[in-house]
């Protein structure tokens, strides 16, 4: 695989993050309800503390317009039970008024003390059902936004969308020198152009290893054009036991009452389930063997009953290693983690796995947080 060029290439470990369960997407079977695991705050709350004390650098905390809990209520929630992890915040552009949202991230930013990240997300709003060109337009002219309210005095753009002159931004300006980081994760030309001229992290899904090195050569070439480089991260379920006959005898048991129609309901009731992204991920199932492994470790069961992310490394904690070391040699600097239950399978990733990772916080690589903010710690086994 060849190594695409990464913004930090100095960074010496991975930003290793976990999933905060917050759309009503946790389960003990998948497919099968379970009051114990919906998404309230309580709970969804206990998994970010043990996300926390299991050592992960960020926790992604999904939005959904149907479902679960808000995304930024729950993160001004866990800012004052917290003081380590970052929060990785998924921000639907246009859902908010962008002056108002630039102030509200600037004060969670400051609650957290730096400990904020965004994931910018371009969805249809509900009963809308827009260009793909037109919502990467207003996601843009959202972030160009953002950006002048968190580098500027003034806000001064003139887009398609959104107009505003001589705005004041006082007192709107984050913790973060520049504001938090910006993760995006899109398939479509227009989104791939979104990513490239504005945002520093491009995510993606699960597919086979060839499929993902393309994907990032075809993102870094785009940003190569706006004169930038970028970071890139897997977002991936993980099933990882003490053997692979262990953690492939959960797999399955993951899935042994799932009824394929219910499945396709889950999936269909997502809001992206119709994204070129999501179709990405029914072909992998679809060039899966019998078993659902499109790669020796790769298993796409999960896909079954989630829009999405929809497959999960399998195996032994040394095939899981190997595994994240060959996506790190490819250029991937984050991974964002699930399993299920989403507590149960945090312990045993942090168990055995997290105490041979060398991890690191990407905004920290970035210069984000300010100067006289310690900065924590980089090492093997190291859980700061």
């Amino acid at each position: 695989m060849s190594i695409v060029p990464v913004t930090s290439p100095d960074l010496r470990g991975a930003e290793v993050s976990w999933f905060a369960a917050l759309c009503s997407d946790d389960y003990a079977q998948l497919g099968v309800p379970d009051g114990a695991l919906r998404s309230s705050w309580a709970h969804c709350r206990d998994i970010g503390l043990e996300a926390e004390a299991q050592g992960f650098r960020n926790i992604l905390c999904p939005s959904s317009y149907q479902v679960g809990q808000d995304t930024l209520s729950y993160v001004a929630g866990m800012a004052p039970l917290t003081d380590r992890i970052n929060f990785l915040a998924a921000i639907r552009c246009g859902e908010m008024q962008p002056v108002m949202l630039a102030r509200t991230v600037a004060t969670l930013d400051h609650m957290l003390e730096g400990r904020l990240t965004l994931n910018v997300i371009s969805s249809d709003f509900p009963g809308e059902t827009a260009p793909s060109e037109h919502r990467y337009r207003r996601s843009a002219e959202v972030v160009e936004i953002l950006k002048q309210a968190w580098t500027r005095d003034t806000i001064d753009f003139e887009g398609e969308v959104y107009s505003f002159s001589g705005l004041s931004t006082d007192p709107a300006k984050p913790y973060q020198t520049g504001g938090p980081l910006l993760y995006f994760g899109g398939y479509s030309p227009p989104a791939l152009d979104l990513c490239a001229r504005h945002c520093d992290v491009y995510l993606m899904w699960p597919e086979p290893k060839e499929e993902i090195a393309g994907r990032m050569r075809a993102v870094a070439e785009r940003a190569e054009g706006y004169g930038r480089t970028l970071d890139y991260g897997l977002r991936v379920h993980v099933i990882v036991r003490d053997t692979e006959a262990e953690a492939r005898e959960y797999a399955e048991h993951l899935t042994a009452a799932l009824d394929d129609e219910y499945g396709a309901l889950i999936r269909g009731r997502a809001h992206d389930s119709t994204s070129l992204g999501v179709a990405h991920q029914a072909r992998a199932r679809e060039l899966a063997d019998r078993f659902g492994y499109v790669e020796p470790h790769l298993w796409t069961g999960v896909g079954r009953a989630r829009s999405g992310c929809g497959a999960a490394l399998v195996g032994s904690a040394d095939q899981i290693l190997s595994e994240l070391e060959a996506y790190r040699r490819m250029g991937i600097r984050a991974f964002i983690l699930s399993g299920y239950p989403h507590l149960d399978e945090a312990r045993h990733f942090g168990r055995l796995v997290m105490p041979h990772l060398d991890t690191a916080s990407l905004p920290q690589a970035y210069g984000r947080v300010p100067s006289s903010v310690p900065a924590t710690p980089l090492g093997t086994g190291d859980r700061r």
